[in-house]
Formats: structure tokens, sequence, C-alpha cells
């Protein structure tokens, strides 16, 4: 199964226009997770101990497990996620909060280093930029650190194109070459 993290919200977007034509590529059941469409919880106090709670006692049936469950069972996930403020949506930060289950996303080792409990391979993050990304290190990075290091994910590729609002710019071109996948 291919899970589809969906962090974009506007009907044209051309990020979701690449994030679905990689998704064609995969002959295999598809889940979308429309980040949008989620009402996410506070991480606070509360929300932190009834998740201790919950894990400690082993139960992870709770729905609030539901979003890391599918996450760890994924064979391939894709992100689409557009560059905003040299980094992504905030819901996206959101969603790795809530993803981010010990015991069913990441465990650690027994000298403290996060090892992967997701079945995931490959893990493709798609973003487009009106202007050019200035750093890689801030949205994608960010995303590739998590699921190297705490996923267990070692193959994360970076699908973007950038600079289609500068004056002058091919839009359809550029497109086009960051969908040549």
């Amino acid at each position: 199964m291919t899970l589809f993290v969906n962090a974009c919200v506007r009907k044209e977007s051309r990020t979701l226009r690449i994030a679905k034509q990689l998704l064609d590529t995969f002959d295999d059941e598809k889940q979308e997770v429309r980040l949008e469409d989620i009402d996410f919880p506070v991480v606070n106090e509360e929300f932190i101990n009834r998740r201790e709670m919950l894990k400690n006692a082993g139960d992870y049936n709770d729905s609030m497990f539901k979003l890391a469950k599918d996450f760890a069972s994924a064979d391939v996930i894709v992100i689409a996620a557009p560059y905003y403020d040299l980094s992504f949506p905030a819901m996206l930060k959101q969603y790795f909060e809530q993803i981010n289950v010990l015991g069913l996303t990441f465990t650690y080792s027994e000298t403290g280093t996060p090892e992967g409990l997701c079945k995931a391979r490959k893990l493709y993050y798609v973003t487009t930029a009106g202007g050019f990304i200035i750093s890689d290190d801030l949205g994608y990075g960010y995303v590739k650190a998590l699921a190297e290091t705490f996923y267990g994910i070692k193959e994360v590729h970076q699908i973007k194109a950038e600079g289609l609002d500068i004056i002058g710019a091919d839009v359809e071109k550029i497109l086009s070459n960051a969908i040549d996948i």
C-alpha cells in the first residue's frame, strides 16, 4: 500500500499535480491522508500524558494511533508539501507530532539510538516553490532526518519544482522536468 500524505490546500496545486503523477507510477493500493481535513489535537501535557498511559499499557487501539499505524504499515510513502516559509505547511509538522509514537513508528535501542519500525523502504517528498528553495535542509532535510533516523526508511527522495512564479518562467517546462521521474 502506498500512503499519500497530502499537505496541499489549493485545488490547482502544482505540488499536488506532481505528486499525482508520481502516484500513478505505483500499481498498488493507495491511501490518502488529506491533512487539511484533520482536526489535529493540541499536543499539550494532557495529550502527552494520555498517549503515554495508553502506550505504557500497550493499548494502541485508540483512534489517536491510527495515523501512526497507517504510516508504519505503508510500503511506500509520498508526501506532497508546498514550500512555505523556508519549510512546509504547519499541518505537516502536526502530522509528524501525531505519528511519532514510540512502539509504533520507532523504538530506542539499549544505547538510546532511535530504531525505525516502519515497513516502508522508500519515501518521496514532493514540493514546489514560487521562488527558489533557499536550503533543502529546512523542509526536505527535516523529513529526511525523521525518515532515516526515526522511521528506518533508508531511501528518501526529493522531487521539486522551483522558480515557478518568477517573471518569464516556463512553468510547464519546470513542472514537466520535475515530473519526469
